[in-house]
C-alpha cells in the first residue's frame, strides 16, 4: 500500500541546546502510520547525557529568558504563529500521516496552536503586580515572576496543539521549557519548535526530547533544575508524575483523563443536538479527553433519539485521514482497538444493546467502526472507564436529580454536557455538573483565552487564558523602607 504524502515525512530528531540531533547510534523508536500500520521514519530516543545536556541548556536558557522584556517574548510568539501558519499544509499533513485524523481536523488544529501563541504574545505583556498603600517612606511591591524550568509532557491526540498549550504560556511567562511530546506523533511537536527558533526563540529556551516515558519523566523530575512540570495524559500516569514531582516540591498543572456525561433533555433541539453530538464523537476517532462518551438521555426521548444517532454515527465514511472523503479516520496507534473490544466484550455481556459498530474495520492500519451501545447498566465497564475511542454508551434518565447522580458519580470532571432549550434547566444543570468545562448546547471547549481543566481525579491547575499564563508564574512580595 502506498502511504500517501509519506514522501514528504521529515527525517525525525531531538533539539537540543540549540542543535537538532539525528540518530546516531542512539535507541529507535518506529512511527507508524494509523491508516496502514506501515513505518513511517525511525525516531531516535533521548539517553541519559541527551537530558542532563538538555537540563543544563535549560538552566542557562532560563537565566537568559527571564530577564527577556515583553516586547522581545511577543516577538516570538508572534512570529511564531506567522510562520506555523505559513507552513501549514506542511504540518497539517504531517500531522494526519503520523496520527491519523483527517487533514479537515489537523488544519483546524494548526490554527487553533497559532491562535494561542498569537494570545500568549499579548499576554505577556499583561504580567502585572501592584504597590500596596504603606505609611510615608516605606513600601510593598507584589511581583510575578517566572516559575523556573518547565518539564512538560505532551500526548499523541492532538500533535500540534498540546506542544502548542505546553511551550506558549511558559515563553510568555519567561520559563524554558524540556518538551516531551509523545513518540508515536513526533513531526508535529518538531514543527512547532521549529516556528519558534526560526522567530528567533534563543538556544536554550526550548528542547525537545523524546524518549522511553518513565526514563524521561523519573531523570527530569529528580532534577533541582526543573521548577514545574506539566503534564496531559491519563489519571493514572498523572498520579504517579505528581508523586516523582513531590520530592522536589515541584508546581504541577495536570490535565488528566475524562469520562465526558451528556445529559439530553427531552426538550432539546433534536436535528443540532444529533448533528452536534455526531461530529464531535467523530472528531478523532473519539480520542479526545473532553469526547462526549457516557449518553444519559431522558426517559421519553431515548427511543427516538439513540436511533437516529444509530443511523447518524454508524453511516459515517471511515477511510484515511489524507482523503477528502474521510469524515473519521482510523484509530492512533495499535493499542486503542485491542482496548475497545476488551470494554465492548464486556459491555455485551452486562445486558447492553449492540447496535451498531463493534468491530474492527480491514486487516490495515488501525480502523473501528463507529459503535452505539445502548441502556448500559452503571455496573459495565464503559460506564466507569474512559473508552477514548468512537464508542457512544447511553443510558435512560427520569428526573433532574437522577441525571445529575449519574453525571456526577465518577472520580472524573474534566467536560460535561448538557442539551435543553429551556433556560431555568439550562441554569440548573450548568451549575450542578461537576466538571472543570460545561457545555450548554455546544460542544466546543477550547478556546485560546479561556481556561481548559479538570476538578477531581481529572487533575488541577489550567491551560490556556490568562490562568494558564498565572500557573507559569511564581508571586513574590517585597517590602522597602
Amino acid at each position: 500500500m502506498t502511504i500517501t504524502g509519506a514522501d514528504a515525512y521529515p527525517a525525525l530528531k531531538l533539539h537540543i541546546d540549540g542543535e537538532w540531533l539525528d540518530a546516531g547510534q542512539r535507541r529507535l523508536f518506529q512511527v507508524r502510520h494509523p491508516a496502514s500500520g506501515q513505518v513511517l521514519a525511525d525516531l531516535p530516543l533521548a539517553d541519559t547525557a541527551d537530558l542532563d545536556r538538555a537540563l543544563d541548556a535549560a538552566d542557562r536558557g532560563f537565566r537568559l529568558w527571564r530577564t527577556s522584556t515583553p516586547e522581545d517574548r511577543a516577538k516570538v510568539l508572534t512570529g511564531a504563529a506567522r510562520l506555523l501558519r505559513e507552513r501549514g499544509e506542511t504540518i497539517a499533513r504531517n500531522a494526519t500521516l503520523e496520527e491519523g485524523k483527517t487533514l479537515a481536523e489537523t488544519r483546524i488544529e494548526l490554527h487553533g496552536c497559532a491562535d494561542l501563541f498569537d494570545f500568549y504574545a499579548a499576554e505577556a505583556k499583561r504580567l502585572y503586580g501592584r504597590v500596596l498603600v504603606r505609611p510615608d517612606g516605606e513600601r510593598s511591591l507584589v511581583v510575578k515572576e517566572p516559575v523556573g524550568p518547565v518539564a512538560a509532557f505532551a500526548p499523541w491526540n492532538f500533535p500540534i496543539h498540546n506542544p502548542g498549550r505546553k511551550l506558549g504560556a511558559p515563553i510568555a511567562a519567561g520559563c524554558s521549557v524540556i518538551l516531551k511530546p509523545a513518540e508515536e506523533a513526533p513531526a508535529s511537536a518538531m514543527a512547532v519548535v521549529q516556528a519558534l527558533l526560526d522567530a528567533g526563540l534563543p538556544a536554550g529556551v526550548c528542547q525537545l526530547v523524546f524518549g522511553v516515558p518513565d526514563e524521561v519523566s523519573r531523570h527530569l523530575l529528580a532534577s533541582p533544575v526543573i521548577r514545574k512540570c506539566s503534564f496531559t495524559g491519563s489519571t493514572s500516569v498523572g498520579k504517579h508524575l505528581m508523586k516523582l514531582a513531590a520530592d522536589n516540591a515541584l508546581r504541577t498543572t495536570m490535565e488528566l483523563g475524562g469520562h465526558a456525561p451528556v445529559i439530553i433533555f427531552d426538550d432539546c433541539d433534536f436535528d443540532r443536538t444529533l448533528d452536534m453530538l455526531t461530529l464531535a464523537k467523530a472528531r478523532n476517532a473519539g480520542q479526545v479527553c473532553v469526547s462526549p462518551t457516557r449518553f444519559y438521555i431522558q426517559d421519553s426521548l431515548h427511543d427516538r433519539f439513540v436511533q437516529a444517532l444509530t443511523e447518524r454515527f454508524g453511516g459515517l465514511r471511515l477511510g484515511d485521514g489524507m482523503d477528502p472523503a474521510t469524515q473519521m479516520g482510523p484509530m492512533a496507534n495499535a493499542r486503542r482497538p485491542d482496548a475497545l473490544d476488551a470494554l465492548i466484550a464486556d459491555a455485551k455481556s452486562s445486558g447492553a444493546q449492540l447496535l451498531t459498530g463493534g468491530e474492527r474495520i480491514g486487516n490495515q492500519g488501525y480502523f473501528y467502526r463507529p459503535t452505539v451501545l445502548a441502556d448500559l447498566p452503571a455496573e459495565a465497564r464503559i460506564m466507569n472507564e474512559e473508552p477514548f475511542g468512537p464508542v457512544i454508551a447511553t443510558a435512560r434518565f427520569g428526573s433532574f436529580d437522577e441525571a445529575v447522580e449519574q453525571a456526577n458519580r465518577l472520580p472524573f470532571g474534566l467536560a460535561a454536557y448538557a442539551f435543553t432549550e429551556n433556560g431555568r434547566l439550562a441554569n440548573r444543570i450548568g451549575a450542578a455538573l461537576e466538571a472543570g468545562m460545561v457545555g450548554l448546547n455546544v460542544t466546543r471547549m477550547a478556546y485560546a483565552d479561556a481556561p481548559f481543566q479538570g476538578v477531581k481525579h481529572s487533575g488541577h491547575g489550567s491551560e490556556d487564558g490568562p490562568e494558564g499564563l498565572a500557573a507559569c508564574l511564581v508571586t513574590k512580595s517585597i517590602h522597602q523602607q
